[in-house]
C-alpha cells in the first residue's frame, strides 16, 4: 500500500503566516495529476513544529477530504509526548487517514526501551497502519535496528521511514525486518540504491517540486528498470542537493514559490532561502524545465 514516491507535502502559507487553503488544495490536485503515489500531511516538511494542534488536525482532514481515497494519505502524528501523539493519531484515524507517520520522540532522548514502549502504546491503542520515522539529525535520538525489529512484529507497524542518509543502515533494516515492514527512504539522494536493494519507496521532499519525475524514477526502480531509474535519478540529483542547502522546508518552499505553485509564506523561526543558495536551486529547476532559463 505504501510504496513509490510519497510526497512530504509542504503547508502553503500566506505572507502573514496563515495557511493558504486554496494553494494547499491546488497542490494536492497537482500531485494527483502527476502520479504521486501517496501524500504525507503535516510531516516535518509540512512545518508540523509550528502548526498549532487545531491547524494540525484541520490540515490532515483537508488533505484526506481532497484526496478522496485516490491515493494513500499518511498523517504526521508523532510527538515527544506519547499522550499527544495518541490524540493526534486517533484524530487521523477518525478523519480517514490511511496511516500515521510517527517520528521518534525528540528532545527528551528516550532510551531504546522507552522508544519501544512509546511506539508499542500507539500501535496497541490506535488501530491504524503506522510508519515509524527515524531522523536522528532532528530528534537527537536513533531508533536502533534491533528496536525496529522488535516493533516490526506489532500488527499495526507497517513500515519505517529512515532518514539517516546511511545506505548501510537502511540495507540492514531490509535484511532484518524487510519481510514484515516496508523500508522507505527519508532521503531523496539515496532513494534509488535503497529501492534497488529491497526498499519500497521514498517519502520525498523533491516530489513537491518534480512529482512526475520522482514518481517515474520510483516506478522504474521498483520494477527493476535500472537504466531508466538511473537516468531519471541523474536528472533529479541537482535538485536533491539544492533542496537541502538550508534546513528543510526552507528551500522547497522557495522553489514552489519560484515555480508559481504557491506564495512565499513560511513561519518563524524559519526564514526565506538565503540569496546565496538561490542561483543553484534555480539552475536545478531550469534543468528539469520547471522554470524558464
Amino acid at each position: 500500500m505504501f510504496h513509490g514516491s510519497i510526497v512530504a507535502l509542504v503547508t502553503p502559507m500566506l505572507e502573514d503566516g496563515a495557511i493558504d487553503w486554496d494553494a494547499l488544495g491546488d497542490l494536492v490536485d497537482f500531485h494527483l495529476e502527476q502520479g504521486t503515489h501517496g501524500i504525507v500531511a503535516v510531516g516535518t516538511t509540512g512545518e508540523s513544529a509550528t502548526l498549532d494542534h487545531d491547524e494540525h488536525r484541520k490540515v490532515i482532514r483537508f488533505v484526506v477530504d481532497r484526496v478522496q481515497s485516490r491515493i494513500p494519505v499518511i498523517a504526521g502524528t508523532g510527538s515527544n509526548s506519547t499522550r499527544e501523539s495518541l490524540e493526534l493519531t486517533r484524530h487521523a484515524r477518525e478523519v480517514g487517514a490511511d496511516a500515521a507517520l510517527l517520528v521518534a520522540p525528540y528532545y527528551n532522548k528516550p532510551t531504546q526501551e522507552g522508544l519501544y514502549q512509546h511506539f508499542q502504546t500507539l500501535a496497541e491503542e490506535v488501530h491504524l497502519p503506522q510508519i515509524l520515522y527515524n531522523v536522528p539529525g532532528r530528534t537527537g535520538c536513533q531508533i536502533d535496528v534491533a528496536t525496529v525489529d522488535r516493533l516490526s512484529h506489532l500488527s499495526t507497524v507497517v513500515g519505517i521511514k529512515d532518514a539517516t542518509g546511511d545506505v548501510g543502515r537502511s540495507m540492514a533494516l531490509v535484511r532484518t525486518c524487510g519481510e514484515r515492514v516496508d523500508i522507505i527512504s527519508g532521503e531523496d539522494g539515496i532513494a534509488l540504491p535503497l529501492m534497488l536493494t529491497g526498499g519500497k519507496g521514498c517519502i520525498s521532499v523533491t516530489a513537491n517540486v518534480a512529482p512526475g519525475t520522482m514518481a517515474g524514477m520510483c516506478d522504474a526502480a521498483i520494477s527493476g528498470d535500472l537504466a531508466r531509474a538511473r537516468a531519471l535519478d541523474d536528472q533529479l540529483a541537482p535538485l536533491h542537493r539544492a533542496l537541502f542547502r538550508e534546513a528543510n522546508p526552507i528551500p522547497v518552499k522557495w522553489a514552489l514559490h519560484e515555480t508559481a505553485q504557491m506564495g512565499p509564506g513560511i513561519r518563524l523561526p524559519l526564514t526565506p532561502l538565503a540569496e546565496t543558495y538561490r542561483p543553484e536551486l534555480r539552475r536545478a529547476l531550469e534543468g528539469l524545465g520547471l522554470v524558464g532559463a
